[in-house]
């Protein structure tokens, strides 16, 4: 499969490839630890495997463009910020990491459109499908 920048014959510039780096780590990281907690702490292999399922559509034809991008010495908000630490129970740990989920694939979404609708409308759908994964896990769980 070719990089969307051959695909398209277009390039992304350094800012939006740090840019989509940071949105699909940040997309994938968020559903793993739902994941996670729904595999090991749970013993949910439904949801674990729709979760699953959905992670390893999170992916991009331009690892190694995005690599070369990353900067994480020079983010500017790499520290936590007291929100961010306070987790009380599961429930608050799905919740906080379905809407870190939801958002990144929000962002890929919109930076996406600039060279290819169509990887722009597969991060829509992965969003709507965290969308209803959110509501069926924290009303079952």
């Amino acid at each position: 499969m070719e990089s969307l920048t051959q695909e398209n014959n277009l390039s992304y510039d350094s800012h939006t490839l740090r840019i989509i780096d940071a949105n699909l780590n940040r997309l994938r990281e968020g559903i793993r630890v739902i994941e996670d907690i729904l595999r090991y702490g749970f013993n949910h292999q439904s949801f674990s495997l729709k979760l699953k399922k959905v992670r390893h559509q999170c992916r991009l034809e331009l690892y190694f463009n995005l690599l070369e991008t990353r900067d994480t010495s020079n983010d500017v908000l790499k520290n936590s910020i007291q929100e961010e630490q306070n987790r009380t129970n599961f429930q608050s740990i799905f919740i906080a990491n379905f809407k870190r989920a939801q958002e990144s694939a929000r962002v890929l979404e919109e930076v996406l459109k600039l060279n290819s609708i169509q990887e722009s409308e597969k991060f829509k759908e992965i969003r709507y499908t965290l969308y209803h994964l959110e509501k069926q896990v924290l009303l079952d769980i």
